[in-house]
C-alpha cells in the first residue's frame, strides 16, 4: 500500500508540475489532487523535495536496471538518456527550480552506482585501492553527469544515441589503463 501511495503522490505532482513551477507547488495541492490528506504526504515523505528525490531515485534505478556492467554500460547510460526524455517537462521543470540540486545529486549518486560497477568489474585483473576506483568513478561520474547538464541546458537536441556513441569512443578502454596505472597486475 505504502508503494502505491507514494506512486500516487509522485503522479499528482508529475502532474501539477505541467502547469506550475516547482517551487509553487504545495502540499495541498498535492493532496488534493490525489485524494489523500496531509497526513499521508508527511506520512511518506517530509516535504516536496524529498517526494522529488524519490520519485527520480524510484524511476531512474528501474530505467537503468541491471546494466552496470563494462558491456551494458552504455545501455544504462543511454537509458538515463531516455529516461529524461520521456520526462522531459518534469526534469525541465526540476532543473529549473530550487529542486536543482536534488537532479544533481541523483543523478551524481545514479551514475557512480553505475560506474562503480563498471570499474570494480574490470578491476578484477588488477591490486587497486577501494579509494582509487572510487577516484576513477567519481571522475568519469562528473564528466558524464556534466555531459548530461549541458545536453539538457541545449533542450536536449542532440540525440543520445550519439552522446552515447561519442562518450564511449572517447572512453574506450581507459578505465582499464587507469586501474593499470593505479595498480599492478595481480599475480596468480
Amino acid at each position: 500500500m505504502s508503494l502505491i501511495t507514494k506512486t500516487a503522490l509522485a503522479a499528482s505532482l508529475k502532474k501539477i508540475s505541467e502547469t506550475t513551477p516547482i517551487d509553487r507547488i504545495t502540499v495541498t495541492q498535492i493532496v488534493e489532487d490525489c485524494g489523500v490528506n496531509r497526513q499521508t504526504f508527511y506520512y511518506h515523505f517530509k516535504d516536496i523535495y524529498d517526494l522529488v528525490s524519490w520519485i527520480y531515485q524510484k524511476e531512474t534505478t528501474e530505467s537503468i536496471g541491471e546494466k552496470k556492467t563494462y558491456d551494458t554500460w552504455q545501455d544504462g547510460f543511454m537509458n538515463v538518456f531516455n529516461y529524461v526524455l520521456t520526462n522531459r517537462n518534469f526534469v525541465l521543470r526540476t532543473y529549473y527550480s530550487s529542486c536543482r540540486q536534488h537532479l544533481l545529486d541523483f543523478l551524481y549518486k545514479e551514475v557512480y552506482n553505475l560506474l562503480i560497477d563498471v570499474v570494480n568489474e574490470c578491476a578484477v585483473k588488477f591490486s587497486v585501492r577501494d579509494e582509487d576506483k572510487a577516484f576513477i568513478a567519481n571522475f568519469y561520474k562528473y564528466a558524464f553527469v556534466g555531459i548530461v547538464f549541458e545536453w539538457i541546458e541545449g533542450d536536449m537536441y542532440k540525440k543520445p544515441d550519439v552522446l552515447v556513441r561519442q562518450i564511449s569512443t572517447l572512453v574506450e578502454g581507459d578505465i582499464f589503463k587507469a586501474l593499470e596505472r593505479f595498480g599492478r597486475i595481480k599475480q596468480n
